[in-house]
């Protein structure tokens, strides 16, 4: 792999996997970095590692919104003693997590369609209940399949 592949690829790790800032950082197109994504295979292997650490560190931050963190700053800039806060449980970051990660347990605000089972639709006058196509007095039917 050459040197320009392995700085972009350090500077992703820097970016926490922010192509355009990797990119911008060192005057990178980001059209390159994408024709290398698509023609390097071990390119993308790398990169693709480098997301999955990135996503495991934004779910890690997830996680201390659900449960609350306690946060020390270290000494202020007017020579204060040290700082030590608490952020309570975030509501927010707890919903989104049982949309996403909850599903099977039945946190979904929508039902989802499979598209797997057929639907049967009639035609029908409501005003005469005959159908509306060929003028018998019972409804057609039509069956729609995925």
């Amino acid at each position: 792999m050459d040197n320009n592949k392995k700085e972009i690829l350090e500077e992703l790790e820097k970016h926490n996997g922010i192509v355009s800032s990797a990119c911008k950082s060192i005057g990178l197109p980001r059209s390159t970095y994408y024709s290398w994504l698509n023609s390097d295979p071990e390119f993308k292997s790398q990169v693709d590692d480098i997301q999955e650490v990135a996503i495991d560190f934004v779910e890690s931050k997830l996680m201390e919104k659900i449960r609350g963190v306690t946060v020390l700053a270290k000494e202020g800039t007017d020579g204060d003693e040290d700082l030590t806060y608490s952020l309570p449980p975030s509501d927010t970051a707890i919903i989104f997590y049982l949309k996403t990660k909850g599903k099977k347990r039945g946190y979904i605000e929508r039902m989802e369609v499979d598209n797997l089972t057929p639907i049967q639709v009639m035609n029908v006058d409501p005003f005469t209940n005959s159908d509306d196509t060929t003028g018998n007095d019972s409804p057609s039917q039509n069956i729609i399949a995925p």
